[in-house]
């Protein structure tokens, strides 16, 4: 069969950046008028999103609870993922360069929760076990949409609060409720965390669509309620997006849960693959193949059933416990199914071509992306290019056309 070429196109978006990460966030925490006890013994919730210079702000923070003579350590604020296990969860962390030597101060990695007053809430509430015994907690996490609904709080500090520090009960708990645990049960249930746990600071991060580190916010534990929604606006209006709302074929060169919570971004892809929920409207793709699943992952390729086809390379890397224990902890089945699975890049992309029923390939609106967070830069195939190559925002760096399937 024959593949349409490709030629690399490059789409700009707003690039406001910080410049100094790492003094931003002590200029943040010197300014939160949070005052920490000397002796206290304080836990830094961090979770397990890729998140651009994770370990230096994890890092800084440290210093900072540090330097008022208090002595902080790192929770992995995480619900099923790195296998639901203490140790997969320390795992996931040092994968990010949040190790112990690098941050400067110890992991204590536990899946042992302590419960809290759940009120009039319909799930009970939990609280991971090292960081009740603290004498306060911080939670780190980044601000932005979230991978399967929509609300004034998506996936951020009040999230993390609830089903990060919850640990792996507190994701059965809420996900049993399906997007309404999400949606609705997830805000009032770090309203009660809040009240009745230790938090005392929450530092939000919110990043451009370069995924470079736009702002970073050291909010009291009281004001993140009140202060998240309009960083999530901020995130989302910085949210990289396709160039198109129709295509034939998008081909993603790798997945995994450093790129997306769910190894691609619904936000970007327009798939949501919840059972009795709608599709987004946009954008509108016929035929997904991705080629990869990234080291970062450990195997868990959560997400791979938003796929059509998917290459051998890719499916010898799943760990099905894995990635079926994410699964199963949001009760979305759907997101782990295993797609076609075809030999090389080649038969898959074939198997893609012949799924769209293409009289003629020539005609074939194809994109190529290396991940959905990286989309500055992807191929396109012709009747792509046509429709884009007149904007402001793109450019193309060279006229030379090459072969849809990759080399390298």
């Amino acid at each position: 069969m024959d593949f349409p070429r490709l030629i690399k196109v490059v789409q700009r978006f707003a690039a406001a950046k910080l410049a100094d990460v790492e003094a931003e966030v002590q200029c943040q925490l010197a300014a939160c008028g949070v005052a920490i006890k000397p002796g206290a013994r304080v836990a830094i919730a961090a979770g397990s999103r890729g998140i651009s210079n994770l370990a230096q702000i994890i890092r800084q923070v440290v210093q900072w609870v540090r330097s008022q003579g208090a002595e902080p350590f790192i929770v992995p604020a995480m619900g099923s993922h790195g296998g639901a296990t203490a140790e997969g969860q320390r795992g996931v962390l040092e994968s990010y360069s949040v190790t112990e030597q690098y941050v400067g101060a110890p992991i204590r990695s536990s899946m042992s929760v302590v419960e809290l007053p759940r009120g009039d809430l319909p799930v009970p509430l939990f609280f991971d076990e090292h960081a009740w015994h603290a004498d306060g907690t911080i939670v780190v996490n980044r601000v932005k949409p979230h991978t399967s609904f929509h609300g004034q709080y998506e996936s951020g500090l009040m999230k993390m609060i609830t089903i990060g520090l919850g640990k792996h009960a507190q994701a059965l708990a809420i996900h049993a409720l399906g997007l309404r645990g999400l949606r609705e049960i997830i805000p009032a249930a770090a309203s009660r965390v809040l009240q009745h746990g230790n938090i005392i600071l929450g530092l939000a991060v919110v990043e451009n669509a370069y995924d470079e580190t736009l702002m970073v916010r050291a909010i009291p534990a009281a004001s993140i309620p009140e202060q998240e929604p309009p960083l999530l606006e901020i995130a989302r209006k910085h949210m990289p997006r396709l160039p198109v709302e129709d295509l034939d074929i998008l081909i993603v060169d790798e997945m995994g849960k450093n790129i997306s919570g769910l190894g691609m971004d619904p936000n970007v892809i327009g798939r949501l693959r919840i059972r009795g929920e709608p599709e987004p409207p946009g954008p509108r793709v016929k035929v997904i193949m991705v080629r990869d699943l990234t080291a970062e992952s450990h195997g868990n390729a959560i997400g791979v059933g938003l796929a059509d086809v998917i290459t051998r390379k890719l499916f010898d890397k799943i760990d099905l416990p894995a990635t079926y224990q994410n699964a199963v902890t949001s009760t979305f089945l759907e997101r782990a199914k295993i797609p076609v699975v075809a030999e090389s890049d080649a038969q898959a992309l074939e198997i893609a071509m012949r799924a769209c029923r293409l009289i003629d390939p020539a005609q074939a609106r194809v994109l190529r992306i290396k991940n959905t967070l990286r989309l500055d830069e992807f191929y396109v195939s012709r009747t792509v290019l046509d429709e884009i190559k007149d904007r402001d925002s793109i450019e193309i760096p060279t006229p030379a056309w090459q072969d849809a399937i990759p080399t390298a």
